[in-house]
């Protein structure tokens, strides 16, 4: 069968440097650290105090007072992101086939504070238990989803795609793939998460995982630099209307750039850990390659996975080195979690909006707080660092790895009708 041609044609982002699509980008170009003390609950105990927290968000300027108490904040985000992609878009909510159009969400942990929330004051409590009656349907990772089709009745394909960090990567390849078979015309995807609490940052402090520069948050997420030490755990969101070309076209829609391929792969190797030669990463992202019709020359710039993990950052150079072979050189390569930190399932998303944007606007956005090479690393890589880079951007890739071995890359090119 002939495939049809997908494109994306609305976005939106509330990310820590940014709460806007506009503000977003204009921050991850300036090079902006979105990384400060812990806001959200006293986090004097912990090994890690910082983090990359959403900054002036207010729910009640985007929802009553009882809608609010309703959604966990992940829900919330994924919300106000989806309004502002949707307006962005300039899609008709009384022109569009409902039963085609859909939705498919991403989170590798729902509802976290909803379900600590709920289980402290249990463990406070004394006599009947008692919970809130929401508290199931604040804290399931598929309601974002659910909430966002129940906006614009939207009534086609609607899911949640959980791979931990890979969630919302794996959400846009199956928007991608639902479309270009033929079973919807627009798929509203992308991917929300919100685990800056004393659960998020306690277990991942247990694991080892998390920076613990608190004197210089804002330098703590050093992907590729020696003194790397874990990254910085970030929450927020980002939404990608994608669509069926024709579909698009006949509406007039503006074309933000076109989705011409996905990846998926796993490890096999361990719960957290890459594998060490980079096997899963060098799959995905030939599987990308493949599924686009593209050779490796083709790709101008790699959105790496790129966490400020001593392991994990060796791990995805070498597979870019073994997929990319000479023309490894000739890229850009960058990782804007030294900006926005790690949000977990929604890094995929808002870093695919990155891809997009630089595509669209021929400028790489920079790696920051590099201070010191690493001998690991190739020296005639190009990782970008701390300054961002104008070129022409005809096709980026994004790359994202979860725990478990879960690994997913997207690709997305310059829209040429």
């Amino acid at each position: 069968m002939e495939l049809k041609r997908v494109v994306i044609t609305g976005m939106g982002a509330l990310t820590p440097v940014g709460n806007s699509l506009a503000e977003y980008w204009g921050n991850l170009v300036a090079g902006k650290s979105g990384a400060a003390p812990i806001t959200h609950f006293d986090a004097a105990k912990f090994k890690t105090q910082f983090a990359c927290e959403v900054k002036n968000f207010d729910p009640l300027d985007h929802f009553d007072r009882k809608e609010a108490r309703k959604l966990d904040p992940y829900a919330q985000y994924a919300l106000v992101t989806a309004t502002e992609a949707w307006a962005d878009s300039g899609l008709n909510e009384e022109t569009i086939d409902h039963d085609r159009a859909g939705v498919i969400w991403g989170s590798g942990i729902g509802g976290l504070k909803t379900f600590f929330d709920e289980c402290s004051e249990f463990a406070r409590g004394e006599g009947t238990p008692r919970f809130n009656p929401f508290f199931i349907p604040k804290m399931i990772a598929d309601i974002a989803a659910g909430h966002i089709s129940m906006k614009w009745n939207l009534r086609g394909p609607n899911f949640t795609t959980v791979s931990a960090c890979a969630s919302s990567t794996n959400s846009l390849i199956d928007s991608f793939n639902y479309i270009r078979l033929g079973q919807a015309d627009i798929i509203v995807s992308g991917g929300s998460e919100a685990a800056v609490n004393e659960a998020g940052v306690g277990g991942f402090n247990a694991m080892k995982a998390l920076s613990q520069r608190n004197d210089s948050p804002e330098t703590a997420s050093r992907p590729f630099d020696l003194e790397r030490d874990g990254f910085v755990l970030g929450e927020g969101s980002g939404c990608l209307i994608v669509e069926e070309l024709e579909h698009a076209l006949a509406r007039g829609a503006k074309i933000y750039a076109e989705i011409v391929g996905g990846g998926m792969s796993a490890d096999a190797h361990h719960i957290t850990a890459p594998h060490p030669e980079g096997l899963g990463a060098i799959n995905v992202m030939r599987n990308a390659l493949r599924d686009a019709g593209m050779r490796p020359n083709e790709v101008d710039y790699i959105n790496v996975h790129g966490t400020s993990t001593p392991l994990g950052d060796i791990a995805e150079s070498k597979a870019i080195r073994e997929v990319f072979g000479e023309n490894a050189f000739d890229l850009n390569i960058s990782s804007t979690k030294s900006m926005t930190g790690h949000l977990l399932g929604a890094a995929g998303a808002i870093e695919a909006i990155a891809c997009v944007m630089a595509v669209k606007n021929d400028v790489v956005p920079p790696t920051i707080n590099h201070f010191t090479d690493d001998p690991e690393f190739n020296s005639k890589l190009n990782f970008t660092f701390n300054k961002a880079q104008k070129r022409t951007v005809n096709a980026a890739l994004s790359n994202t790895f979860g725990f478990g071995g879960h690994n997913a890359s997207v690709i997305v090119k310059k829209f040429v009708q």
